[in-house]
């Protein structure tokens, strides 16, 4: 399993990503200032550092140049209120491998970490799944059904990413607006209603049965068998 460190002074936003990033399928450490983060990859190395620059006691700059004088190759994003190009220049210089500027999609951020990872490691979880008539390209966000690439928004994507890498399992509302939103959109349960919605039509129907049921009035979920492509 893929284990991705987060470095992050700010509580929800700690959580925020810890959330995203376990559900995932990755394994999560989360720490609020850079001597803990490095006493953490110490004991149990990380395969990829998301890192804020603004922490507390020891900033982001200080743990980058600390990993890299010690010829420490592991994969760093970097988190920043501060998006001043010479800031980016910095960073990127002192060996982070993507910079990211606050506030972001975390949608942004999770395809940032699987691009870095693609380039640094195989991922744990296949790229390429298929369910019935659909082929589903995980790092490409394309969705294909008989030949036929689907347009479906970013928004939608994920929604249907979150379905088909879990199937059978049912999702709440609440647990959708969590993965699929960021917490300033200010999205509510009717909002998931209506992008499943339309999810639903650009999917379309097999004999009259949608792949997305809905169950009860708990939320949603992929009910038909996913398995990677080989």
């Amino acid at each position: 399993m893929t284990h991705v460190l987060v470095v992050e002074d700010e509580p929800s936003l700690r959580q925020l990503l810890t959330n995203n990033l376990t559900f995932e399928g990755y394994l999560v450490t989360a720490v609020d200032d850079g001597g803990p983060a490095l006493a953490a990859h110490s004991a149990n190395r990380a395969d990829l550092i998301v890192l804020d620059l603004m922490l507390p006691t020891m900033d982001g700059y200080q743990v980058l140049k600390q990993l890299r004088e010690h010829q420490d190759p592991v994969p760093i994003l970097m988190l920043t209120a501060r998006g001043a190009e010479a800031d980016r220049i910095q960073g990127l210089s002192l060996g982070a491998d993507d910079y990211l500027v606050k506030p972001f999609s975390v949608l942004e951020l999770l395809a940032r970490i699987k691009a870095i990872l693609r380039r640094t490691r195989p991922l744990d979880r296949p790229n390429v799944l298929k369910s019935g008539p659909f082929r589903f390209d995980l790092p490409a966000l394309e969705v294909i059904r008989e030949g036929k690439t689907l347009d479906l928004t970013p928004r939608e994507f994920r929604l249907v990413e979150i379905l088909i890498t879990h199937p059978g399992r049912t999702h709440s509302r609440l647990e959708l607006l969590n993965l699929a939103w960021d917490p300033d959109a200010r999205p509510t349960p009717r909002t998931v209603d209506v992008h499943i919605a339309n999810l639903r039509k650009k999917l379309g129907e097999e004999e009259g049965r949608p792949w997305i049921a809905t169950v009860g009035g708990e939320g949603y979920r992929w009910i038909a068998p996913v398995e990677p492509d080989t």
